[in-house]
């Protein structure tokens, strides 16, 4: 007699699933195998994987075997739903088995008992059964799905936490209203949230930012719900030492951009809608709609472009200080013993005909004490721009799903699969048409004082950010060249006769305006 040879096939759509798990299935598949007296010469293993998304055909591991029929003589499943969850799937795995003369047995079917399609001969009982296996297993996936999406919504519409991760700035509390829980505002995290915000549009770069998080010792989101939770932070492991996860620009980039701190409900990243489009809330917004704009119109100022001021050099005055014998920018270079501010019109491809240089430390002294003896005890004030009510940038991401639903639509084989696309459809066509028909208010900007001197600005930043305040303001020194040798300049100190010291177009400092002095944070 000839020994069968079996393929076990094993399919998880969530790795972490324990009731179905993988061991479970392959420990089902080798018994029946083996109580069959067949052999197993192979197994196709896709995890994360759902039937309901994909044919068999289209899986990675099982899709490679059925190309290869002549290596098997079984397929073995634990049970059907394992196999398909669409009648059309099943009919399609009925075609090939049956023309490649296989044998699909299921080691649990109906009742709990194995079950065998042989499909080695012309059996329309064969066929019949897997049909009406098949509807069963379609309804059940559609059933599943119904039950899961209404209870959701139940949720939802009740304004209960319907489970997931909880995005920072909120915490999970007793539902006051009933059973189960809501997402309320978390006051340690809206705290952390109103510095970093005001420092970011205050000026402040996510780095920076990042770097005070770190120093100070505050939690990185997932951290900070460990700690809420009374579990242990996070952290890579190095042998005994266990190196803490600890805040990046990427981070803060990712927080700040969320639909979540306007209170919305998000997956992967976008914000969820109801059956109108319209945003489905999972509390009380963390940050008003016009901070959020202010905030985002921020960030994308600090996407990197190219000519953008570097942030790796100690540099102090770059593109404060320009050479009066050309009028190019003078650079850092050090030499021994300290370092110098000089001309490098040879660098650009210019001739400088009169090249200056001068003492990095003279120069840095010289516009430190001129510009805040002329501006620093002005208050410092920043632009904020109110957009009012325009719907134009809810308009493009309503505009951009409806495009990734029509791209989708051929994907929806069932007609299950079809009512659903056609329901959203329905949903984001009816959000746009009442975006298309909002009145738009014009945007304004007003001048906001930010409550802190220049002196007290440049006294809280590093080189980065008292560099960048320069420049806001429009601060230039312009130095020209010295007389050749130099002896009486470096016994006596700088000559202050070759530098001249302006903010905006004036050169008196103390007659700036207000207008030269804003922080232009979009800069």
């Amino acid at each position: 007699m000839i020994q069968l040879r079996a393929l076990s096939a094993i399919r998880l759509s969530v790795r972490t699933d324990e009731t179905t798990s993988p061991a479970r299935q392959r420990a089902a598949n080798s018994a029946e195998a083996a109580r069959r007296g067949a052999v197993v010469v192979g197994e196709a293993e896709d995890l994360d994987v759902s039937a309901t998304k994909t044919t068999p055909f289209d899986r990675p591991e099982l899709g490679a075997w059925l190309r290869r029929p002549d290596e098997y003589d079984m397929i073995v499943w634990w049970r059907m739903d394992r196999a398909v969850r669409s009648m059309a799937d099943m009919a399609e795995l009925g075609r090939w088995a049956k023309a490649h003369r296989k044998l699909l047995v299921f080691a649990e079917g109906p009742g709990g008992t194995p079950m065998e399609l042989d499909m080695r001969t012309a059996s329309p009982v064969s066929e019949l059964i897997m049909t009406l296996l098949a509807f069963s297993a379609q309804m059940e996936a559609a059933a599943i799905r119904e039950r899961v999406t209404g209870a959701m919504a139940v949720l939802r519409a009740q304004g209960r936490y319907a489970g997931g991760l909880v995005p920072y700035g909120y915490e999970k509390i007793a539902n006051p209203d009933g059973p189960g829980y809501k997402l309320a505002p978390d006051p340690d995290a809206v705290e952390v949230l109103s510095g970093i915000v005001r420092d970011v549009l205050n000026g402040d770069s996510l780095t920076a930012v990042a770097m005070r998080l770190n120093d100070e010792g505050v939690p990185v989101p997932r951290d900070h719900q460990a700690i809420k939770a009374g579990r242990e932070p996070g952290g890579i492991r190095h042998g005994r030492r266990i190196e803490r996860f600890r805040w990046t620009a990427g981070t803060l980039s990712k927080v700040l951009r969320s639909p979540a701190l306007l209170g919305h409900r998000t997956h992967q990243g976008k914000t969820v809608r109801d059956h109108d489009g319209s945003p489905v809330l999972i509390g009380v917004p963390v940050l008003a709609r016009d901070v959020h704009d202010e905030l985002q119109d921020r960030l994308n100022a600090l996407t990197p472009q190219r000519n953008r001021t570097r942030k790796d050099t100690r540099a102090l005055l770059l593109g404060v200080a320009q050479c009066t014998g050309c009028g190019g920018n003078m650079y850092l270079s050090n030499r021994a013993g300290g370092a110098d501010y000089n001309c490098r019109a040879t660098a650009r491809g210019v001739k400088c005909d009169a090249p200056a240089g001068m003492r990095a430390d003279w120069l840095e002294a010289y516009v430190t004490d001129e510009f805040l003896r002329g501006v620093g005890d002005m208050q410092l004030t920043r632009v904020v721009t109110h957009k009012g009510y325009d719907p134009t940038s809810e308009l493009r991401e309503v505009e951009a799903e409806l495009r990734a639903l029509y791209a989708d639509r051929d994907m929806r084989r069932s007609a299950t699969g079809r009512r659903i696309w056609q329901e959203e459809v329905d949903a984001m066509e009816r959000r746009a048409e009442a975006l298309e028909n909002t009145p738009r208010q014009e945007s304004r900007t007003e001048i906001v004082e930010t409550g802190e001197t220049y002196a007290a600005y440049w006294k809280r930043h590093d080189t980065v950010g008292r560099r960048q305040l320069l420049r806001d303001a429009g601060a230039r020194v312009v130095v020209a060249k010295g007389r050749s040798g130099g002896g009486a300049e470096r016994l006596a100190g700088p000559d202050r006769s070759r530098l001249k010291f302006s903010i905006g177009e004036h050169d008196d400092p103390a007659k700036a305006t207000e207008a030269a002095l804003r922080l232009k944070l979009n800069n």
